[in-house]
């Protein structure tokens, strides 16, 4: 367990047990050994992987009450995060991971055996497809996603999952002002309004950290999301 680690989690007003940190130490055991076979992140050294993957999901405290939720989507969660970090420091979240990588999903399933966590699954597929079904579209009182994608394709992506009344947040760095611009026609027609941004610093870090909060105000239009592809190439503007 690292120190460092445990002091940024005390900036976040985040208190881990013992069991807690054992099962973050394992994840980053897992998620380095799984990647000398598959592409899963650039980032490997301990106290980096604590910082930028473990901390950086955690910060999420900065821009909602996380006791007032309790079903949450990853979109595009790619090596777990922040869905997995988000799992062992809030037990009560019931959490849903998808990825369009199967070799990605069978990391996430070792992952959640191996640190025996419950009421987390995984899901293969597209976003846009899985959106259409009736046991996930506009089931989940929140959704996140630090997926590269811009703020318009992944409002399409992810505001068809979210309840009316529950957030979308998308996790950005750098300067937003500009893509939030471009996204306010997208969030408005997909039944979202945009809160203002969350701008922090990572803590302890001079990492720079946005996150981008939407509020689904009313239901998606049944023609969102478009066919697999088409948010990606033609998003919604004005």
């Amino acid at each position: 367990m690292s120190k460092k680690f445990e002091q940024q989690l005390a900036e976040l007003d985040i208190t881990l047990t013992q069991t807690q940190f054992n099962q973050f130490d394992k994840y980053y055991e897992m998620l380095v050994e799984w990647n000398k076979v598959m592409n899963l992140t650039g980032i490997t050294e301990y106290e980096e992987v604590n910082e930028k993957h473990f901390v950086d999901s955690l910060a999420l405290v900065k821009a909602l009450d996380i006791s007032k939720v309790q079903t949450v989507i990853d979109i595009g969660t790619g090596a777990g995060f922040p869905g997995i970090p988000l799992k062992i420091a809030f037990p009560h979240l019931k959490i849903t991971l998808l990825d369009s990588l199967n070799k990605r999903i069978r990391f996430l399933d070792s992952v959640i055996e191996e640190l025996n966590l419950t009421d987390i699954h995984t899901i293969h597929g597209r976003a846009e497809d899985f959106a259409r079904q009736a046991d996930y579209r506009e089931q989940f009182d929140l959704c996140v996603s630090r997926a590269v994608a811009n703020l318009s394709t992944l409002s399409e992506y992810c505001l068809p999952y979210v309840k009316v009344g529950g957030f979308f947040v998308s996790y950005k760095s750098g300067d937003i002002v500009d893509e939030l611009s471009a996204a306010k026609t997208a969030v408005h027609v997909l039944g979202g309004t945009q809160n203002k941004p969350v701008v922090f610093q990572l803590p302890g870090s001079d990492i720079s950290r946005s996150f981008v909060k939407i509020k689904k105000i009313k239901p998606t239009g049944k023609k969102f999301p478009r066919k697999a592809g088409l948010p990606s190439k033609e998003p919604i503007h004005g």
